[in-house]
């Protein structure tokens, strides 16, 4: 018992990564406007802030494969929260200090996105290396920190905002930069194992050749796909569907989208021990369907709200589902093969919500429609979950 009550640091460490990677993807989202309104910076540049932040995550995950064994976790876990914290701070300075703004809230931006795709890299298989029981049920409740981070981002800083006025937004940025510098001194101190022994972990070039491998990134993508498509998307889908402010949007859109993916994943992380995970998200697959329709053909706006809330139930325990049956499937996956899932979910949440608002401007600016193509991202997983099984009935026999 004594032994795996000193991992309990390291679990609060990952959450609170988690915490900091829900910093890093929706405060500064938050921001736009205000970037706008005081450096003078065109839409079109700052369109390319997400882009530039969710690019560096991909070439990060990918780059993951090759030094994180060599460099060690701790050395790379801890520099993901100095990075993070470095990015945030500096966002609060750097606009100002350098004859271009834009140029200086991008710097900020790749260096917190490093931080953020370690991350992205690292939390799972060091959660995954800890000697807890229901592995399952632990990671689902790991990724529910990230729901719950982002919940925390936007509430915390609308009530900021609207306490002491957007102008103080530095502040808030330097409030912020303090969870992730402090959480590096947690892992700095906390005990961190390894996946596998050296050499023991499959190298990139062997997993890339296995048919297995391949179905379990395409579930990936698709975990990735199917929840970044409705977050990306719930403020603007709410505000033109209901009508209403673009704070009341966030709000009802991406806050409670959020809240009911962190509920999903913690109620699984409590029952996991008595669910099939594999049919679990079978039918969460299924459920994510029906609220895309939903959300997409409802004629109410209070229904097409209702299907974009009950999404986050649906889409919660994807991602770490997709990790928890691939560590089983390839237990000798080691850091190469989360280090792949991560770019494959990353990949998904990249091209998902670019194709609905490719498809939504070809309708005419209908976002509906854009969400109405998004449901091939669930209904592909759920596929890949069948294949998946019978896959596994052959092996069994």
């Amino acid at each position: 018992m004594s032994e795996k009550r000193k991992y309990k640091k390291t679990l609060l460490a990952c959450y609170l990564g988690f915490v900091t990677q829900a910093i890093a993807a929706n405060f500064t989202p938050l921001l736009f406007l205000t970037f706008k309104n005081t450096y003078g910076i065109g839409l079109e540049k700052i369109a390319l802030i997400p882009f530039v932040f969710y690019l560096t995550q991909l070439l990060i995950d990918f780059a993951a494969t090759k030094f994180v064994d060599k460099i060690g976790y701790r050395v790379c876990v801890v520099s993901s929260q100095i990075l993070s914290a470095a990015g945030l701070a500096l966002m609060a300075v750097l606009p100002e200090l350098l004859p271009v703004p834009f140029w200086g809230i991008m710097i900020s931006v790749i260096l917190y996105a490093v931080g953020s795709g370690l991350v992205e890299v690292l939390m799972s298989p060091i959660v995954e290396a800890c000697p807890f029981e229901n592995k399952n049920g632990m990671m689902s409740l790991l990724h529910s920190f990230y729901c719950w981070g982002a919940v925390g981002v936007i509430l915390g800083s609308t009530l900021f905002f609207s306490v002491f006025g957007i102008a103080n937004w530095k502040i808030l940025t330097l409030i912020w930069a303090v969870v992730p510098l402090y959480n590096a001194f947690n892992f700095i101190t906390c005990p961190i194992e390894r996946l596998t022994e050296d050499g023991e972990g499959m190298r990139p070039g062997q997993l890339l050749r296995l048919p297995l491998f391949w179905l379990l990134i395409l579930l990936m993508v698709c975990s990735g796909a199917s929840e970044a498509s409705m977050a990306q998307w719930a403020s603007a889908f709410t505000e033109s569907a209901m009508g209403v402010s673009k704070t009341v949007g966030d709000l009802a859109g991406p806050c409670l989208f959020a809240a009911f993916m962190g509920v999903s994943r913690v109620i699984y992380g409590k029952m996991s021990d008595k669910l099939d995970l594999a049919r679990t998200m079978t039918v969460c697959g299924l459920l994510c369907v029906v609220c895309y329709l939903t959300a997409s053909l409802a004629s109410l706006p209070i229904i097409g709200l209702l299907g974009c809330a009950l999404c986050g139930i649906s889409v919660g325990i994807m991602w770490p589902g997709s990790i928890s049956i691939s560590s089983r499937k390839c237990p000798k996956g080691g850091t190469a093969m989360f280090a792949f899932l991560a770019l494959a979910g990353d990949l998904g949440a990249t091209i998902s919500p670019a194709m609905v608002g490719g498809v939504s401007d070809m309708a005419g600016g209908n976002l509906k429609t854009g969400l109405f193509a998004a449901t091939v991202f669930p209904t592909l997983l759920v596929f890949s979950l069948i294949v998946l099984n019978r896959m596994s009935g052959r092996t069994s026999k």
